[in-house]
């Protein structure tokens, strides 16, 4: 009896060693035309992914630095994307970490953009999820748009938000559409953050259960902008307007965001 439950243990921390990554989601009515499964170690694969550079703030007081291509703020390691920020001296800022892009890699019209994730923890910090168009063909932020499909801030600890700016809905204004879903594991267990965008809405989801929905009015560009390609973002930013609201709290740093798997799929 004893053999046979030790195998069964065995067999049970293999499946979860595993884990859902390795299993390749088909949706019905699409097809996969773009991901990465972080299998090979090292730094992000530069095919698919580019990097934000710099410390000024980011239009949002933000309190980091963005490094490119140092695997103290982003590698891949045991099958994730860690993308680390750290309390660290860095270009005249006290923060540094990583935002990558898949711009001019991975830029689509339409589709579901999947990405599988545990946050950070702690006060101060600001993990994302989201899309900025790959061509500002109606203007600069907010006026060509903008999806966030993920974004939590540590001092309101298990609160997701899913957004929607445009030159009419954002939050400058006070008008962004968005929706908050409690997740209160988000920063201890992987979760599913996705879009399904269509010419008509744009439904956001978690692990598959559509919480917000955003229409197309048919109006114009000022509430729908989401007509051109747009490219992912993945980062964990410090502090900042919304970030830092409750200040930071210096004693929690390194914080990870890791990433299992981001996947793309279009209508076939």
């Amino acid at each position: 009896m004893k053999y046979f439950l030790i195998l069964g243990l065995i067999a049970i921390t293999v499946c979860c060693k595993q884990g859902p990554n390795k299993i390749k989601k088909t949706t019905s009515g699409y097809e996969l035309v773009w991901s990465d499964e972080f299998e090979i170690p090292g730094l992000p694969d530069s095919t698919k992914w580019g990097y934000d550079i710099g410390g000024h703030g980011w239009g949002n007081k933000e309190l980091q630095t963005y490094s490119g291509q140092r695997s103290e703020n982003a590698r891949v390691e045991n099958g994730f994307l860690v993308i680390e920020a750290r309390r660290e001296a860095m270009n005249g800022m006290n923060y540094t970490s990583a935002r990558l892009l898949s711009k001019g890699k991975g830029d689509w019209l339409y589709g579901r953009v999947e990405v599988r994730a545990d946050l950070p923890h702690g006060r101060g910090t600001w993990p994302a999820i989201w899309m900025l168009p790959t061509k500002n063909v109606y203007g600069g932020w907010p006026k060509s748009g903008e999806i966030d499909i993920m974004e939590h801030v540590g001092f309101d600890a298990g609160k997701v938000h899913g957004t929607v700016h445009t030159e009419a809905y954002n939050h400058m204004k006070g008008t962004q559409k968005t929706s908050i879903q409690t997740i209160s594991d988000a920063q201890d267990s992987f979760h599913a953050y996705s879009i399904d965008w269509s010419a008509e809405k744009i439904v956001f989801s978690i692990d598959d259960k559509p919480y917000f929905t955003f229409d197309n009015e048919h109006t114009d560009y000022t509430t729908w902008p989401f007509d051109r390609p747009f490219h992912l973002l993945l980062n964990i930013a410090v502090g900042g307007n919304w970030g830092g609201q409750q200040g930071v709290d210096d004693n929690i740093w390194p914080q990870q965001m890791k990433v299992d798997y981001v996947r793309v799929f279009q209508r076939k």
